[in-house]
């Protein structure tokens, strides 16, 4: 029983060890990468709440590992040598028995010699004393014989009396032996082994308790991991996440004005005013500036945006003033590079300012070393540094230009960033554009001069679905390959799938798997096959 119960505590402590590995596991693989953009989002309460809970939970998988320590110290290890001892008390008593049973044995064995030594001798007496009466009554015997024969009885008779005083003896010693035996000397050995079995259950029962008292010891420390959790997701704040949100994101842009009246009884040419959000529904037919396709709206809340930047984002490169981005967010990205612009002038400052010193050291004392091996590298320092200022000077500007524009004004020509400009609608639609006269013609001509930028509405992303692109080829995936990020599609060796958009230089790929399947692979992860009608078709690896 207690061997068995070791062996169960030992599995126990093996189930404690690989709980708090599989829990440590658990909460490392849950922490954020160092350097990486999951980093950022633990600025928010919530998030920082749940690394807490991580981190409450590694300390959580510790108690667990106590445990085990602890019950392979205080119950494995003690019972283990507890029973080595057990094992060699018992083997001392059971020799102890078999030694007074060979004991009581042995005499037992001396008694029956004796005995039978005492039947023998008195046999040979009574055949004695027959032959001595034979002889006796015999006259043709001489005297001498007689004698002889006489005294041959006494002496048998003399030791039959030996043997029976020696018989004798040996019985009352061995009852003596025999009752020792069976009241003192057995119950004292089953007494021990007795005592020694009751040593051991109590042993097991004070391991039980010892069993369930290394669990309660550890409770405390489990609760203050369970309150800190709870003390950690009572921290978030939701109001403080949200204004972390707005402040990350924040555009920057300007609401669009009220829209001015038209009126269309006077046959006269009009433009769309640029406020008017309607055109930026698409319901009128824009002319492409430049001959190009219209590249739709300039508010970020529209698929083509966010797949854009997540591309730039995998591996694309945006312009070097990030004019690709909201006025806010532009503001920011400038003051970031600034910052990190000056840390590197400090940076070279701090090395140029060391090996002067080393120079100095190297004039003074010849020995150390040569103090022209450093002029080179001093020199290299002075343009790196010279070259960073330059570029800090050249961001300044920049972040100047946005400051002086936030908050923006409401000025007809205001300057856009590149990327949205490029978004923006270069068309000219006339107001009545698509609307026919009760005789079915077209009552106004089409603008042709006046240029204008929309900003579309907010909700373009919930209320207006975009066409689905159309398929220029297909394509055949040559590599598997895991999208983890957004805009990004996984696919398997071998797929083929609907290409919709080929490269434009940026190494990425858009391709169409079913009417709600798409995203960006790189290119050179497939092979595409352009239809011959498509613009620009030709076939690549």
């Amino acid at each position: 029983v207690l061997e068995k119960y070791i062996k169960f505590v030992k599995e126990r402590t093996e189930i404690e060890l690989s709980y708090a590995k599989q829990l440590r596991n658990l909460s490392k693989k849950y922490q954020p990468k160092k350097n990486s953009k999951e980093e950022e989002e633990y600025r928010y309460t919530s998030t920082r709440a749940f690394l807490a809970t991580l981190n409450e939970m590694n300390d959580y998988a510790g108690q667990h590992e106590v445990i085990s320590e602890n019950m392979t110290s205080l119950i494995t290890g003690e019972l283990t040598r507890y029973v080595q001892e057990l094992k060699q008390e018992r083997k001392s008593h059971f020799h102890d028995g078999r030694k007074a049973q060979q004991h009581i044995e042995t005499c037992w064995k001396q008694l029956e010699a004796s005995k039978r030594r005492f039947e023998r001798d008195c046999k040979e007496a009574d055949r004695a004393q027959q032959y001595f009466e034979k002889m006796d009554a015999d006259i043709n015997v001489t005297k001498a014989d007689v004698e002889k024969a006489r005294q041959q009885a006494q002496l048998r008779h003399q030791m039959a009396e030996d043997s029976k005083a020696e018989y004798s003896s040996t019985l009352q010693k061995f009852n003596s032996e025999q009752h020792d035996h069976y009241y003192t000397h057995i119950p004292n050995i089953f007494q021990k082994i007795q005592e020694m079995e009751e040593r051991r259950i109590v042993r097991i029962g004070e391991s039980m308790k010892t069993f369930a008292e290394v669990d309660r010891q550890v409770i405390p420390i489990i609760g203050k991991c369970l309150d800190e959790i709870t003390k950690a997701a009572e921290s978030i704040d939701h109001k403080n996440d949200s204004q972390l949100v707005i402040e990350a994101f924040k555009s920057g842009f300007e609401p669009p004005g009220d829209i001015d009246f038209e009126d269309f009884t006077q046959p006269m040419k009009r433009t769309v005013s640029e406020s008017s959000l309607s055109n930026s529904r698409g319901d009128g037919k824009s002319e492409p500036k430049f001959g190009g396709k219209s590249k739709g709206k300039l508010w970020p809340f529209i698929k083509k945006n966010k797949v854009l930047t997540c591309k730039l984002e995998l591996g694309g490169t945006g312009p070097e003033d990030f004019s690709n981005l909201p006025p806010e967010q532009r503001r920011k990205k400038l003051q970031q590079k600034v910052d990190e612009l000056n840390k590197d002038i400090q940076k070279e400052m701090d090395q140029r300012d060391a090996l002067t010193k080393m120079k100095d050291v190297y004039i003074k004392n010849p020995q150390m070393g040569d103090a022209a091996s450093v002029d080179h590298r001093l020199a290299e320092l002075g343009q790196n540094i010279e070259k960073l200022r330059l570029e800090v000077q050249k961001f300044e500007g920049w972040l100047a230009e946005v400051e002086g524009r936030l908050p923006l004004r409401g000025e007809q020509a205001r300057r856009q960033s590149g990327l949205y400009e490029a978004q923006s609608t270069a068309a000219v639609n006339s107001c009545a554009q698509d609307r026919e006269s009760p005789d079915g013609s077209y009552t106004e001509e089409q603008s042709q001069e006046t240029e204008m930028k929309v900003p579309a509405t907010d909700f373009d992303d919930e209320f207006d679905d975009e066409e689905p692109l159309p398929t220029i080829g297909t394509c055949k995936a040559l590599y598997t390959f895991e999208g983890q990020n957004e805009g990004t599609i996984s696919v398997a060796e071998g797929e083929m799938l609907y290409v919709i958009e080929e490269d434009k230089g940026d190494g990425w790929t858009r391709i169409r798997r079913n009417e709600d399947e798409e995203g960006y692979v790189p290119t050179s992860y497939v092979e595409v096959y352009l239809d011959k009608n498509a613009k620009g078709a030709m076939t690549y690896i």
